[in-house]
């Protein structure tokens, strides 16, 4: 070999370490940002729970900061499993879609069949002190098989068949379980962020939006179906009409950021938590951020929620392979549209679903898996694009 070609080959080798030292710098920044970006939710979202759950708390347990320990406690378990999700390869889950489908539709078949009613649902599964709600997991899972099998038929999904009944099957063993507890909100946080991931994949868009055009005219269907999903279809139309009633929940919240102003009421100072808002607590949080810490308050909210889109959008798009690139996109669509969700019903420009906002809403479960996929959501952000080597 000539002095060149040695030259040459000792210069390549020493460009590859500085390339791979850029790309880890890359993920390892968007994972900061993402990281910087969740902690923020989640201490805002500890000190909206120790206003507005410090009534319900007393009025239940006689101790005030009985929801906000065990939110607490919650927060440190999904902490640890983000950390463990972190170090998992994200090719591990590919290889555990399958089990995690079937494992997830007994879940759903015992929620139906055993589950403990509570407000007319049966979406609740007791195992001692623990409550376990597995539509929770669901989400994580449906994302999971999707993107697997999307993957694995990537040069099939020209024929339509390799696409309707993979994805039927996924899909309607799901939603009809989770009408029979019966679930909505969660069906939608499960067929919606379905529809992004197939919007990303190799499927042809004919396909993707045709297949998107029936599944709105069947969920515009079973909307209307039930009197109850109705009722609350009409009154998000006009809350006020049903103030009492139907509306009730999305009157008090108007009235409760309305109150806030710009910099709202101060903190641990709301009015609504007293038995004004029901869920306040839960699925009406950001009623009580709003009220508390006013316009300002609530529209950091929403914008660490718009950034946490758009550096888990940037995590997909340089993503190392097809499956890795699903996985991101399907895990960004559903948290991000579980937010839109539940911050529409709360300021009543959407239908009240009964979802939660994620890293802020009181709910053991949804904290859990929520940490847990960012940790997945981190592991890919640090893995090198196909091509180069580790």
């Amino acid at each position: 070999m000539t002095d060149t070609a040695m030259r040459q080959k000792r210069e390549a080798a020493a460009r590859h370490p500085r390339t791979l030292d850029r790309i880890r710098s890359s993920g390892g920044r968007r994972a900061s940002i993402l990281l910087v970006i969740v902690a923020m939710l989640l201490i805002i979202g500890l000190g909206a729970m120790l206003s507005a759950s410090s009534v319900i708390s007393i009025s239940t347990t006689t101790r005030q900061f009985d929801l906000f320990s065990k939110q607490l406690l919650w927060v440190g378990l999904g902490a640890a499993a983000l950390v463990v999700a972190a170090f998992i390869p994200y090719s591990f889950w590919q290889k555990l879609a399958l089990p995690l489908f079937v494992a997830t539709i007994a879940g759903l078949l015992l929620t139906v069949a055993v589950g403990d009613e509570r407000g007319g649902a049966s979406r609740w599964i007791e195992v001692g002190p623990i409550t376990i709600q597995v539509a929770e997991f669901a989400k994580f899972a449906i994302v999971v098989v999707l993107a697997a099998i999307l993957t694995k038929k990537k040069d099939l999904v020209a024929n339509l068949w390799h696409v309707i009944i993979p994805v039927g099957i996924i899909l309607g063993s799901v939603s009809v379980l989770l009408l029979m507890q019966p679930d909505f909100g969660n069906l939608l946080l499960v067929v919606v962020p379905a529809f992004i991931i197939l919007t990303a994949s190799t499927v042809p868009l004919r396909y993707v939006f045709g297949l998107g055009v029936l599944g709105m005219m069947t969920m515009s269907a079973l909307a209307m179906s039930a009197p109850y999903r109705k009722d609350r279809l009409l009154s998000f139309l006009d809350p006020f009409a049903s103030a009492q009633g139907t509306g009730l929940q999305a009157v008090q919240s108007m009235v409760a950021l309305g109150s806030g102003g710009f910099f709202g009421v101060g903190l641990g100072m709301s009015r609504a938590r007293w038995s004004w808002l029901p869920n306040a607590h839960t699925d009406f949080i950001f009623a009580i951020i709003g009220e508390e810490t006013g316009f300002a308050g609530a529209i950091i909210v929403v914008t660490l929620f718009a950034l946490f889109g758009a550096v888990g959008v940037s995590i997909a798009f340089r993503a190392p392979d097809l499956f890795s690139r699903l996985l991101a996109v399907g895990i960004v669509s559903w948290l991000s549209v579980q937010a839109l969700i539940n911050i529409g019903g709360v300021i009543a420009v959407l239908p009240i679903t009964g979802v939660p906002l994620p890293f802020i809403s009181a709910g053991g479960n949804a904290m859990l898996i929520n940490l847990f996929a960012v940790g997945v959501l981190i592991n890919i952000a640090f893995a090198p694009p196909s091509g180069t080597e580790s």
